[in-house]
């Protein structure tokens, strides 16, 4: 089990970073949805960390022919996808789990997906019981509640109406991928809207998904083959955060990221930084499968913020928040925020844990926290095998020293964390 100590930055820094990962949600969905072709999709800059190159495996487990030249990845579908001879192996990801639940789910054959012990132990009954109620045979331990699940593709799903209790884009993207092999239009809708690179992707491919006055997304079932990708994969936003929040916590400094996907479901928590003081410019470069450009962060005071609203489109980024908070003035609270307990570790508890031991003051709630602002003590960080929590008290040890244990999480979607995180003292 690997770890590192991050000592305290004494200098301020201005740099440009142009070589953050990839993003994680579009690179597992670039090579999933080529499987919906029947022609050779090209993708530039896929994300080459263990979750997404665990998605390329199975996505070849299913027949597809790869090439790959470093981040460059060319996916040749079969046109019947096979029965794959082994377990389909997600490791830490849960975005691959829920949506290969979803493409499976009216695959012909038998399918067994599992993961790594953190995995294995999500909730998935979120996606399968949705699924089963339009036909899908989805079974797993605790009644399909937890990997690894056993999947019998059936020949054709039934339509569905379906007001999700959930706002999540995995649970979304599951069940749309379901209805493109249903026999006849599918409706789904959340009540808060949720990251939609699967709408935007799929619809860019030749898919008819549209909003209808109810708010609803209609759901067309595919007539044939959709077209296939020509992407080059932005930098994730969700990982650039951690950079942000450098920036944010470090007086005079500054910081530009390049090549961001600017989606506004992917870039509430630099929204958020703004509201908290700090100078975030956005500046739009091209639009056309998503909005991308560059972020600009520089350093001013942090106040104290309410997060409540749009939760679901900085889900990933409120532990890095949380270091931002702990260092503003005044309070900060989160809430609305019940998904954060069940994301790759119950967030919540590891965020509040770990600020426990760095002497913040807190109170936990059910769906957040509250933060008094203040100072970081030096502390020994349990990530709890979470890559998020992990880098996001490593970014606090650059205002007061962090000893983080079990960071082999790190490499599942962010392999240069380190050597970014390293040029910040150059």
């Amino acid at each position: 089990m690997e770890s590192f100590n991050i000592k305290k930055l004494v200098k301020p820094f201005d740099i440009t970073i142009s070589n953050i990962a990839s993003d994680k949600s579009i690179s597992h969905r670039c090579a999933m949805f080529s499987l919906f072709s029947n022609k050779t999709s090209y993708i530039k800059n896929y994300l080459t960390a263990e979750d997404t190159l665990n998605t390329l495996s199975i996505v070849e487990q299913l027949g597809a022919t790869i090439k790959r030249d470093g981040s460059s990845v060319e996916i040749t579908p079969k046109e019947v996808l096979i029965e794959p001879t082994d377990v389909l192996d997600c490791g830490n990801s849960g975005t691959a789990m829920r949506l290969f639940c979803g493409f499976l789910a009216s695959v012909d054959g038998s399918f067994i997906l599992t993961g790594d012990k953190y995995l294995r132990s999500r909730p998935m009954k979120r996606v399968a019981d949705p699924l089963r109620n339009i036909g899908a045979n989805i079974d797993g331990r605790e009644n399909g509640n937890k990997a690894p699940l056993f999947i019998r593709g059936v020949k054709e799903l039934k339509p569905f109406v379906y007001h999700s209790p959930v706002d999540s884009a995995q649970v979304k993207s599951a069940m749309i991928l379901a209805a493109l092999r249903s026999s006849g239009i599918s409706k789904y809708k959340e009540n808060e809207l949720t990251r939609d690179h699967t709408e935007r992707m799929l619809k860019g491919m030749g898919a008819t998904l549209e909003y209808d006055t109810e708010g609803f997304i209609n759901i067309h079932p595919l007539k044939g083959h959709l077209k296939p990708l020509n992407i080059t994969v932005p930098t994730d936003p969700s990982s650039a955060f951690f950079f942000a929040v450098a920036a944010a916590i470090t007086p005079n400094s500054r910081v530009l990221i390049k090549n961001v996907t600017l989606n506004p479901t992917r870039i509430e928590a630099f929204v958020v930084l703004k509201k908290m003081g700090v100078t975030v410019n956005f500046i739009e470069t091209e639009n056309i499968y998503e909005p991308i450009g560059d972020i600009e962060v520089i350093y001013n005071e942090l106040n104290g913020v309410e997060v409540n609203t749009n939760i679901s489109w900085l889900i990933d980024e409120l532990p890095a928040l949380a270091i931002a908070m702990s260092l503003a003035k005044g309070k900060s609270k989160v809430s609305n925020a019940e998904e954060l307990r069940v994301k790759e570790s119950d967030r919540i508890s590891a965020v509040v844990n770990n600020l426990k031991l760095c002497g913040v003051n807190f109170t936990e709630f059910e769906d957040g926290y509250e933060i008094v602002g203040g100072t970081l003590q030096k502390a020994t960080i349990n990530s709890y095998g979470d890559h998020r929590i992990a880098m996001s008290f490593a970014i606090a040890g650059l205002n007061s020293d962090m000893y983080i244990e079990d960071i082999d999480c790190i490499e599942t979607s962010f392999p240069n964390f380190k050597e970014i995180l390293d040029s910040l003292y150059n």
